[in-house]
């Protein structure tokens, strides 16, 4: 049997003739001396396939390492399924881990007890539940998989008692059938594949922060090292604002919200929900005129509703009797000849130096200072700047209101005095859990939107948006992420309701996309957690300056 094989997506295939009957991981140990990284999972014929897969036959083989969105999902969910277990063995049966979100390059979490009343751990149980966890993959205990009737779930649930999750299943529309996993007598619902056994989860920490615990492991810019912690207090704030949020909507995880879409009081939670967007860019907006603040700088990752969010507090600015200049830094792209190149050659428009930041600055501070300026319109066809249309003059009090990639980054300001300036970071920071175990990645919500809107409005299939992402997060990772917790403010512009308004626009997308296919496995991940999601078919009472009009249309600032 012949094994087509690579080890890194943009690699070239190598063969191996093998015996008939190999598994996977049997594979890799055959192909170690090729492998840059530990491998968690394989794409076999474009098919995601589990480590303890067996081939029979002649095949195409990318083996994953956790540089890959699905390796890294699987090596967090392994992770997740033994500090489960680790937790259960330390804190007993009476006290419950519950995974929040994504902070600080690992998982938030925090323990409550049975009557969901947060528990502050000690540093010293905390120690003695990692211990645990290195005491389970010592012993490289495999993971058993179990996929089960809807009736038997329920049975299952009923024994632990987990209410959420009961709600879940009499609640979501399409969850027929079930996957369990199984670790040393501990039993849990997990809608993700795992690694064959405890042994393949060799990094992770646990650290004490603020209220919680945080799960730290290697992350794809560096797989081999579990990164330091990081105080992300900004990010922290938003969480706690989220949930604060939750409380007063009534919804927590999917079968809440289910459960408002039954019985027809989405509507309510609709308005609420977008009442809570409004005050809060209307508080942002007091807080720019009270400090004063000229320079008011937007940024946030891709589908993140910038644009929108920028327009609503432009009209919060004329309310509290500003009149904000708006304007975005595209125009500023220095000529075409001169834009950097990447690692593979090909011109790079999203890094700093892909910006005229001297002329930018010059503007700015011209304007500041009540100068007649000459702005800049970059024509993208030719790829230079033109002048001569915008010429433009501000009033001493007038801010300006700028949205642009590199707005936190202050070498895009470095020439403006930073008492002027205003920082904005915007993202949806997803909350709404599937359940206590199970969460909905931030970047799934945001690939959502963003393959709405591509269809929509550019004409771009699920599958192009899917391929393109890993270089949109890497552009991310580079650009945005990194100076998040330099804004004097994050707004989350995330809406409890949304995914079920999104799904029924990228449902049918995603299906278009064939098991043949390399995006087949983002589709089908995203597909199956859109299956405990009831649909909301009629989304016209969606006010039309929301956030998320920008994504299905009917925007009035977005055309």
């Amino acid at each position: 049997m012949v094994i087509k094989y690579k080890v890194d997506p943009k690699g070239k295939y190598m063969q191996k003739k093998v015996t008939p009957g190999i598994t996977i991981a049997e594979f890799c140990e055959v192909v170690k001396d090729k492998l840059p990284n530990d491998v968690y999972a394989a794409r076999v014929n474009q098919i995601i396939k589990p480590l303890d897969t067996i081939l029979s036959v002649d095949c195409e083989l990318e083996l994953l390492d956790i540089r890959t969105q699905v390796s890294k999902l699987i090596y967090q969910n392994s992770l997740i399924f033994i500090y489960l277990r680790a937790a259960k063995d330390v804190l007993g049966y009476h006290h419950h881990v519950e995974i929040e979100t994504a902070l600080s390059k690992g998982i938030y979490t925090e323990v409550v007890n049975h009557e969901s009343k947060l528990i502050r751990v000690s540093e010293k149980k905390i120690e003695a539940i990692e211990e645990r966890m290195k005491e389970l993959v010592e012993a490289d205990l495999p993971f058993n998989k179990e996929v089960v009737s809807k009736e038997t779930a329920i049975e299952y649930l009923t024994q632990q008692r987990a209410t959420e999750r009961l709600d879940l299943m009499e609640s979501a529309p399409d969850s027929n059938k079930i996957q369990f996993y199984s670790l040393d007598g501990y039993r849990d619902s997990f809608y993700g594949l795992m690694v064959p056994s405890t042994g393949y989860i060799k990094k992770f920490a646990l650290t004490k922060y603020r209220r919680g615990i945080l799960l730290r492991f290697p992350q794809p810019d560096n797989p081999n090292v579990i990164p330091p912690p990081t105080d992300e207090k900004k990010l922290f704030e938003a969480y706690l604002e989220q949930s604060s949020w939750d409380e007063l909507l009534g919804v927590k995880y999917v079968s809440d919200l289910n459960h408002k879409i039954n019985n027809g009081e989405y509507e309510d939670l609709i308005q609420l929900s977008e009442a809570l967007h409004e005050k809060k860019i209307a508080q942002i907006a007091d807080m720019i005129k009270r400090g004063k603040k000229r320079l008011i700088l937007i940024a946030g990752p891709s589908s993140s509703g910038k644009t929108t969010f920028a327009r609503r507090l432009c009209v919060q600015l004329r309310v509290v009797g500003l009149q904000p200049l708006y304007m975005g830094t595209d125009d500023y792209f220095v000529e075409r000849e001169k834009t950097p190149k990447d690692e593979h050659g090909e011109p790079n428009y999203e890094g700093i130096d892909a910006v005229d930041v001297k002329l930018f600055n010059d503007n700015m501070n011209d304007l500041l200072a009540g100068k007649e300026v000459d702005l800049p319109t970059f024509n993208f066809l030719t790829g230079h700047k033109e002048y001569g249309k915008r010429i433009t003059k501000i009033e001493p009090t007038q801010p300006i209101v700028i949205e642009g990639i590199h707005g936190l980054n202050d070498d895009l300001t470095a020439f403006i005095p930073k008492d002027q300036k205003f920082k904005i970071y915007i993202s949806p920071l997803t909350q709404l859990n599937i359940d206590t175990h199970n969460r909905i990645p931030a970047t799934d919500e945001r690939m959502l939107r963003r393959m709405v809107r591509d269809h929509l409005f550019r004409g771009h299939s699920a599958k192009a948006t899917i391929n393109a992402w890993p270089k949109v997060r890497a552009g991310e990772d580079v650009n945005i992420f990194p100076f998040s917790d330099d804004a004097d403010v994050l707004f989350n512009s995330y809406h409890v309701y949304e995914i079920a308004v999104l799904k029924k626009y990228a449902e049918p997308l995603l299906k278009e996309i064939g098991p043949d296919e390399e995006e087949f496995a983002d589709a089908d991940r995203m597909l199956r957690f859109l299956q405990f999601f009831r649909t909301i078919e009629d989304d016209s009472m969606i006010v039309n300056n929301s956030i998320l009009r920008e994504f299905i249309g009917g925007s009035i600032f977005v055309k």
